[in-house]
Order: C-alpha cells, then sequence, then structure tokens
C-alpha cells in the first residue's frame, strides 16, 4: 500500500511514460532517459522511499498504454491525494512532464496536446498546506 505522496508520484510517472509513449513504443534508450529525467527531477531527500522503485514500477507495466485511459487514471489518483500536491511538487510534475516531452525528438502534436492537457488540469488543484509543510 503506498502512501498519498507515493501515490502522487506513481501518478506523475505513469502521466509522464504516457506522454513518452504517446508517439509509438518506448524503445530501451527511450526507457533510460525517462527514468533519468524522471529521478533526478522528483529526488527527494526528505522522502522515505525510493523514486526509482515506483518510476520502474511504472515502467515494468511496459504494455500498449491507452494514452487516454492511463491519463484519466493518472489524474485521478493525483486528484484523490492532491490535499499532498504543494505548489513546489505541482511545479516539478510540470517541469518533468515538459522534460520528458522534449527529451523525445520531435514533440508530436499527440504530446503537445497531452502536456497542455495536464497544465490545464493541474492548474486548480491545489493542497493543503496542513499535509505538506512541516510542522513547527
Amino acid at each position: 500500500m503506498m502512501t498519498a505522496i507515493e501515490n502522487l508520484h506513481y501518478a506523475i510517472g505513469e502521466l509522464a511514460y504516457a506522454v513518452a509513449a504517446a508517439d509509438g513504443e518506448i524503445q530501451k534508450e527511450e526507457r533510460d532517459k525517462f527514468h533519468h529525467i524522471v529521478a533526478t527531477e522528483i529526488r527527494c531527500k526528505d522522502y522515505g522511499f525510493d523514486i526509482s522503485d515506483i518510476i520502474f514500477r511504472v515502467l515494468d507495466k511496459d504494455r500498449r498504454m491507452d494514452t487516454e485511459q492511463t491519463y484519466t487514471s493518472a489524474m485521478q489518483i493525483i486528484k484523490t491525494n492532491s490535499h499532498y500536491l504543494s505548489p513546489k511538487l505541482k511545479s516539478t510534475f510540470i517541469t518533468v512532464m515538459e522534460k520528458l516531452a522534449k527529451a523525445f525528438p520531435p514533440v508530436t502534436a499527440s504530446e503537445q496536446k497531452l502536456l497542455e492537457r495536464f497544465k490545464t488540469d493541474i492548474a486548480p488543484i491545489n493542497g493543503d498546506p496542513i499535509f505538506y509543510e512541516p510542522k513547527k
């Protein structure tokens, strides 16, 4: 059972993977690049879990993903766990998505559309500081 924070990271991993896969099957080189970008951008020493493990869970599901179904499912996970979505984490998630879209040139129309949709859909979702700010 994953925590709310782990669920948020898993969801962004799925969304990122959907963007990377939007132009076709992901090759080994792309898998490696995907893992590196996500792990680098959302690595945090304060978490009691290994982000790499979560990313590999997403990659291990490597199947012919239905992009729409994956997107809808991941956004539902984000909404369900949104109370932990700090402004900093939201910004990091957007950065991850943008870097991944650019990492696999060319950025296709479907990738760009998914990225813009994500930015629009995540914009109104705000966490509750009581859950993500350190206790004083």
